[in-house]
């Protein structure tokens, strides 16, 4: 009866411990022109890790997506401009689906009825000054039909998503 508590007890202690550790209140990634501040990712409608630890899988997913809206940006801001984005709700392409012990690891099922979503605010300044702001809330819903299939980068539907916003939103206004 005493080896219970203590099992109990350690696997509580150890659970509040591996929670406190990845408890990030709203991580910020920086690539050149572009800065991105992801507010409160737990509230996300889907940032689900399928096959990693949340936290690592969320860092990475912020890094590519910045790093490659960085690419697309510095194509379309002057030198002296920079895009700044609050992003409040993002929902990858696809849905994660438990494999209910035939593989270690959850999958992410990209269908069609799954499309990826972004919901942000905005705003492009040069040196101190706002040029341009706004509220996007973005989904495409043929998401697998517009995109190169031997795309085989990751986030591929997400970048897609945010660089025809950039062409067709920031770069007329510029």
């Amino acid at each position: 009866m005493k080896r219970k508590h203590i099992l109990v007890a350690s696997i509580f202690a150890s659970s509040a411990v591996w929670a406190a550790d990845d408890v990030v209140e709203n991580p910020v990634t920086e690539s050149g022109v572009v800065k991105v501040e992801w507010q409160d990712p737990s509230s996300f409608r889907d940032i689900r890790a399928a096959s990693d630890i949340q936290s690592r899988f969320e860092k990475r997913t912020f890094d590519q997506i910045t790093k490659n809206l960085n690419k697309e940006a510095s194509r379309i801001l002057e030198p002296e401009q920079k895009l700044e984005l609050v992003v409040t709700d993002l929902d990858l392409a696809g849905d994660v689906r438990p494999t209910f012990g035939a593989t270690p690891n959850d999958l992410r099922v990209v269908k069609d009825i799954y499309p990826p979503r972004i919901t942000f605010s905005y705003k492009v300044l040069e040196g101190d000054k706002v040029i341009m702001a706004g509220d996007e809330k973005l989904t495409d819903m043929g998401f697998m039909y517009s995109i190169n299939k031997m795309n085989d980068k990751p986030y591929r539907y997400e970048n897609a998503l945010l660089t025809s916003w950039l062409k067709k939103t920031v770069a007329p206004k510029l």
